[in-house]
């Protein structure tokens, strides 16, 4: 399934990135990126040199791949087993880590890029992933507003999606998802591009988060900011609700019209929706070193 590229960005990348900002076949290791500064004082310079679609590409790859190892310093990773991906706007084709790698080993030479069916264009594969490329290439077909998805199997995630009751209000960080969060069956692996993946994005409908029972979530953003900003509150809500629950004591719930002003409110808080906590996370991964 794997097939080389000629593409400008693959033979620009090679060179460009190799020469002017020192890495290695099309990418980098992760010390090379902290140290080239994830608040773009570097790359903003040297990318004014890079075609527009590229500079998109660009952006893309390296916010992706910060994605990867902060949800890696949170612990909301599952060894091999969960994945994020990313597309520049209105791209048929995004970016994927190398199946078989834990999140913390995600660098920028090892992202795939991969068309909307499934086809790797750039890079090579050590395992062809199905489930992933299936997941991903039917949300990214059918929803042109997604540029970011995180499939995540976290633990407090997976308990709420095991509740019948699913995520309830307990919490302003649940208030973050009032009546906005979809919910899916589970169907095992998603081998079947055209009924499973017609049957997720019929649940998605057209929300930005969807728990799947038994499963995990799929986490979605107009870009990866956004979807960042979605995961951490959606965890801190899951959280909170398995202690709440746990008490076994009468619950105090806002009414539907505090709840339904709630989301609003919080959503439309700011401009650029995960911007200013994602500055913060990559201030954080950076104190990690």
């Amino acid at each position: 399934m794997t097939r080389k590229t000629n593409d400008n960005i693959g033979r620009f990348g090679r060179s460009f990135f190799s020469k002017k900002l020192g890495f290695a076949e099309y990418g980098a290791d992760l010390e090379d990126l902290r140290t080239r500064d994830y608040e773009r004082r570097t790359m903003t310079i040297d990318s004014k040199l890079l075609k527009p679609q590229i500079q998109k590409d660009f952006k893309v790859k390296t916010d992706l791949v910060a994605a990867y190892q902060i949800l890696a310093h949170l612990g909301l990773d599952d060894h091999t087993y969960t994945h994020l991906s990313s597309r520049p706007s209105g791209a048929d084709y995004y970016y994927i880590y190398l199946f078989g790698l834990r999140f913390e080993e995600v660098t920028f030479g090892n992202l795939l890029q991969v068309d909307l069916q499934g086809r790797v264009i750039e890079g090579e594969e050590a395992q062809y992933n199905k489930t992933g490329y299936v997941l991903h290439g039917n949300i990214y077909r059918a929803r042109p507003d997604i540029n970011t998805i995180f499939h995540l199997h976290s633990h407090a995630m997976l308990t709420v999606a095991t509740l019948e009751a699913g995520l309830m209000p307990l919490s302003q960080w649940a208030l973050h998802f009032y009546d906005r969060v979809s919910y899916h069956k589970y169907d095992s692996l998603a081998l079947d591009d055209n009924r499973q993946g017609h049957d997720i994005i019929k649940d998605l409908k057209n929300n930005y988060v969807m728990l799947m029972h038994n499963h995990g979530a799929m986490i979605c953003g107009k870009t990866i900011q956004e979807a960042m900003f979605y995961t951490h509150h959606l965890q801190q809500a899951c959280l909170v609700q398995i202690m709440v629950l746990s008490t076994n004591q009468p619950l105090i719930i806002p009414p539907k019209e505090i709840c339904e002003k709630a989301v609003l409110d919080l959503l439309n808080f700011e401009e650029n929706l995960g911007n200013r906590d994602w500055q913060a996370w990559l201030r954080k991964l950076k104190l990690t070193k």
